[in-house]
């Protein structure tokens, strides 16, 4: 066991090609800022398919060539985890979300593990309605104090306390029986390097307002009251041409919410341009030409908020809705300007309707209920947009706050930190061992009627014609690519040594167990069924 390493593990590769979301840059991020720190001895990662393992080692080998080289860097088939946590001595494993299998994960580890090694896992969006399920795995004996849900923002700590609080009132579940992982709060991050203001904007030309993200209104934001409120700033007084709208970011080409958006910033007057699936490069320049940045989220979908992180590493000034993570990142009248929000006090019908529909459908009937005040947010452009000096000085503050506190190398910090901290509290491992997770399905029980009989320990067993051919060395069993990691030959050859004559289940595991002291009872059945399948024992009448 090798306890005098330091070594990482997670499910998740962390990298995931296609359309750009913000969870998928926060993941790359964090990857490339966890190899970039480099803390660890090894970084072992227990991925799906072989498929999945060589998309992330090609991306490993652009962003940290020299990890694959040495070796300290290694991919394994997700079904090797029970002898690889058995056998390694990990510090922590960590998950991209919280979402998936974390509990489950959980669970193996108490199991097969010497020690209970610290499992953490991200929250991303909390709000689709099939995350009730997820959510109740969390709540069981088997979670320790040395698992954690890492919150991304205040805002989104207390929304999975709520999870809790509801799920435990609703299935009348005590606390002592059903426990919670802690809930520790660390931001996602950017890259200040790569992510920076490029000289000073002057102040001739029109002010330009950058919004950067998913151009969708059921899923980001809608953004028909910025082009309300710049409406209302025309007819008081303010020159359409003074400012230009900067549109940005990804949107499907069936959605005809951008077109409709077109023709009202049209109607108003305002200068429009849209970049759609701007490249790395784009991007950089459509931050550093802009002179505000603004994002109106009204969608529980969002519960950080990168972009604005972003925007504040660029140098700019932002006005955004008071709403989810954006109340952690931007500090009112310092960093940027918070705009008053509104939401509904009952959701009852789409409460009901969530879970039969898909989740653009229901987020829009929530999105559509919250409000973002249109004359606090019209007074807040205005604000910026009347003042040069005010751009730039909030602009500055907000570079200074994202490098201080939402640099990745500062997330990477506060996660060593917790994962250190979690490693230190007491956890009670014997008693962890044989608690059974709820919702881990027992096959053997709940299909253990369609076999004629099971194995019991008085069933008696003699090695099988293939078997005794096997052990002399004239048959080969046929051993399928799935089974190579739970099925050892040379642990059958035994079988049938020690089932020469006819002997019961229970004393064959036992003389299994003498001669091959790492194998446990559970490995001796799962050899016991395969050899009988294939002919190497046999059950005796």
């Amino acid at each position: 066991m090798s306890e005098s390493k330091r070594i990482w593990g997670t499910l998740d590769p962390f990298y995931e090609p296609g359309p750009v979301l913000g969870r998928k840059v926060a993941n790359i991020g964090f990857l490339r800022a966890l190899l970039a720190e480099d803390r660890f001895d090894e970084y072992h990662f227990f991925l799906g398919d072989q498929g999945v393992a060589d998309s992330l080692r090609g991306h490993i080998a652009k962003i940290a060539p020299d990890l694959l080289d040495s070796g300290r860097l290694r991919t394994f088939d997700r079904r090797e985890l029970p002898v690889q946590v058995a056998q390694t001595g990990y510090h922590c494993f960590h998950l991209s979300d919280c979402i998936t299998t974390q509990p489950h994960l959980a669970r193996l580890r108490n199991r097969y593990s010497r020690t209970i090694f610290p499992i953490t896992g991200t929250i991303h969006s909390l709000s689709y309605a099939e995350f009730c399920g997820p959510f109740l795995r969390h709540l069981w004996a088997g979670t320790t104090e040395r698992d954690a849900i890492v919150c991304t923002s205040a805002p989104g700590r207390q929304a999975v306390e709520h999870f809790f609080g509801w799920l435990r009132s609703s299935y009348d579940m005590q606390e002592a029986v059903a426990s919670a992982p802690q809930l520790p709060l660390i931001p996602l991050g950017v890259d200040v390097a790569d992510l920076h203001p490029q000289g000073q904007r002057s102040d001739d030309g029109p002010v330009r307002l950058l919004v950067f993200g998913r151009i969708s209104h059921h899923s980001k934001m809608d953004l028909l009251p910025l082009v309300r409120a710049l409406h209302r700033l025309v007819s008081e007084g303010l020159d359409p041409k003074s400012i230009e709208l900067v549109l940005a970011g990804w949107a499907d080409d069936n959605d005809d919410f951008l077109p409709t958006l077109k023709d009202y910033v049209k109607n108003v007057g305002i200068p429009l341009s849209v970049s759609l699936r701007p490249t790395e490069a784009e991007k950089r320049r459509l931050y550093q030409s802009s002179d505000i940045f603004i994002s109106i989220a009204d969608n529980p979908q969002e519960t950080f908020g990168i972009t604005v992180a972003e925007a504040g590493a660029f140098g700019l000034p932002s006005v955004v809705s008071e709403y989810d993570g954006y109340r952690d990142i931007i500090r009112h009248g310092e960093t940027g300007l918070l705009v008053p929000t509104i939401g509904p006090d009952d959701t009852s019908d789409a409460d009901i309707l969530a879970p039969l529909t898909y989740g653009n459908q229901y987020h829009l009937l929530l999105a559509q209920r919250t409000a973002v005040e249109i004359p606090a947010l019209a007074q807040a452009l205005y604000r910026l947009i009347a003042s040069p000096d005010e751009r730039r000085a909030m602009g500055e503050a907000a570079r200074k706050r994202v490098v201080e506190h939402y640099s990745w190398q500062e997330v990477i910090r506060q996660y060593h930190e917790l994962w250190d901290d979690l490693c230190a509290r007491p956890v009670d491992r014997d008693a962890l061992r044989d608690v059974a997770h709820p919702q881990t399905m027992p096959y053997a029980d709940l299909f253990g009627h369609y076999t004629t009989k099971q194995l019991d320990p008085a069933m008696r067993l003699k090695a099988g014609r293939t078997g005794e051919a096997f052990y002399r060395g004239q048959d080969y069993p046929t051993l399928y690519s799935g089974m190579t990691l739970t099925i050892d030959p040379e642990l059958a050859k035994k079988l049938v040594f020690l089932a020469r004559k006819s002997v019961d289940s229970d004393s064959l595991i036992r003389k299994l167990i003498a001669i091959a002291p790492e194998v446990d009872a559970t490995t001796a059945k799962n050899h016991i069924m395969w050899s009988l399948k294939h002919d190497i024992l046999e059950r005796v009448p």
